[in-house]
């Protein structure tokens, strides 16, 4: 490796994450395009991680674990998880990190939804657009849901996030379209 090449590296990295980020996003768009509450509110199973309401204000399940018995996530559910993480990392890396789970209600209905997930990614591209090389490339950011990554690599966990829950919704449609 030359001189030129180690110098672009933060540049490397920078355009690698933002390819990964749009193709994550794009997929993203595509399964919540014509989404509509029913299917939004729509549970493929009789258990599995959802929203409530209670009292006017739309709450998340939270998993006691991982294990496949607890179930599949509605689509109402894992839009919440797209709000819950991004507003987490946003809050502890550029806000003032005291954002706790609790504190991250689901919209409720997919409209609001939607727009909340849009104003995320507004905010989280100009904030990753105005950090400099040694910011990406420091830890001092990486605050949630991990403190000894580089930011970078808390990018690229977002990234991955991102492109997980949009194949989980996606394949939740699928089960909601072959059950019409």
């Amino acid at each position: 490796m030359n001189d030129k090449n180690i110098q672009n590296i933060p540049g490397s990295i920078r355009n690698t994450l933002h390819f990964q980020f749009q193709i994550s996003w794009k997929l993203l768009e595509i399964h919540l395009t014509d989404l509509n509450d029913e299917e939004y509110h729509w549970r493929p199973a009789s258990k599995g991680l959802h929203v409530s309401n209670a009292s006017g204000v739309w709450r998340a399940d939270w998993p006691e674990s991982e294990a496949y018995d607890i179930g599949p996530a509605s689509i109402a559910w894992l839009t919440w998880h797209i709000t819950f993480w991004w507003s987490m990392v946003l809050d502890h890396s550029f806000g003032n990190g005291t954002l706790t789970r609790e504190e991250v209600h689901c919209p409720g209905n997919i409209k609001d939804t939607t727009a909340t997930i849009f104003h995320f990614r507004d905010k989280w591209q100009a904030a990753v657009a105005e950090l400099s090389d040694d910011e990406l490339l420091s830890s001092e950011r990486t605050r949630w849901p991990f403190n000894d990554k580089s930011f970078h690599e808390l990018a690229a966990w977002l990234n991955l996030e991102l492109m997980k829950n949009a194949s989980e919704i996606g394949y939740c449609r699928f089960l909601y379209a072959s059950q019409k």
